[in-house]
């Protein structure tokens, strides 16, 4: 008797085995589907941080990975490490992927997402520290908007990059800075970027949320905002707000979207290019909280 019942169930066994093997050769887009789903979600785990360093400013703290052989639409693995092999994709064509940056055999490059260890720690310059760097590197202090357009032998324009986005919502500061503040502002900017392509990030673009603020500005300002300093280093020209919540996602205009991306993942890699700039001497950075944004002053 039980014997007959293993036969039974051996053969119920093959019998679903054989629908299920069926059903995948008539419909491989079932596997796709799946495989696709698993990547996505892959993505958004990586990223959690395994462990809380500090906490000190309600921020997680700790260091994020990125998953081995994340895959865009298209199916091409973007993990990058260094530039061993470049194969460059056309920018913005209908169905070109990322780069692929591959070792001379073919294996993909793996970098890792580290952000740092604690934002307050290594963004520690407050107000005493950034403003006289802002008197020392800006203008006078710009009357109103119209004064401002008589001035451009002083300040550069910023509103049109391809390495930043202006918020459309910026109504108290206006996109001019001196000329080594703009600069630096692309050049974070262009490093955000290639940190997203070497580490197979869909690319992002930083958000510019204030540049300058004429005296008219302020003034606004402090009507609404009673915390808002007279002595603000916006003032002088060299320093920009970068929102580390809110990023403009780089698509093809005729191609796919990109897909989405964490907004504390793209914060751990723009933590990881600004400790760089501000440990290189280029500027004073803050990280600010209830703002939700990096304030940098150029030094």
């Amino acid at each position: 008797m039980k014997r007959l019942k293993k036969t039974y169930f051996l053969r119920l066994m093959g019998c679903v085995l054989l629908v299920l093997f069926v059903v995948r050769m008539c419909h491989p887009e079932v596997n796709e589907k799946r495989s696709a789903r698993s990547e996505i979600v892959a993505e958004a785990t990586a990223a959690v941080p395994a462990e809380d360093v500090s906490g000190r400013d309600g921020e997680p703290e700790a260091q994020a990975t990125v998953p081995t052989g994340v895959s865009d639409p298209t199916g091409q693995t973007q993990v990058p490490d260094t530039l061993a092999h470049f194969e460059p994709a056309p920018l913005f064509a209908p169905s070109a992927a990322m780069p692929s940056f591959r070792q001379a055999d073919g294996t993909p490059i793996r970098n890792r997402i580290y952000s740092v260890p604690s934002y307050a720690n290594c963004f520690p310059d407050v107000q005493d520290v950034q403003f006289p760097a802002a008197v020392a590197n800006g203008v006078s202090p710009v009357l109103d908007r119209a004064e401002a357009e008589l001035r451009m032998s002083e300040l550069v324009y910023i509103g049109a990059s391809p390495y930043y986005m202006i918020d459309p919502r910026m109504n108290s500061s206006i996109p001019y800075l001196v000329p080594k503040a703009s600069l630096l502002l692309q050049d974070i900017g262009r490093r955000f970027l290639d940190s997203l392509a070497i580490k197979g990030i869909p690319l992002h673009t930083i958000i510019v949320t204030s540049v300058l603020r004429t005296e008219s500005d302020l003034k606004r300002l402090r009507r609404s905002n009673g915390n808002a300093s007279e002595q603000s280093c916006h003032r002088f020209a060299t320093t920009f707000d970068i929102s580390y919540n809110r990023y403009h996602t780089v698509s093809p205009p005729d191609g796919p979207e990109r897909r989405p991306v964490r907004n504390d993942s793209l914060k751990y890699v723009l933590s990881e290019v600004l400790r760089d700039m501000r440990e290189s001497g280029r500027c004073y950075i803050k990280h600010e909280v209830k703002q939700s944004c990096f304030h940098i002053t150029v030094r």
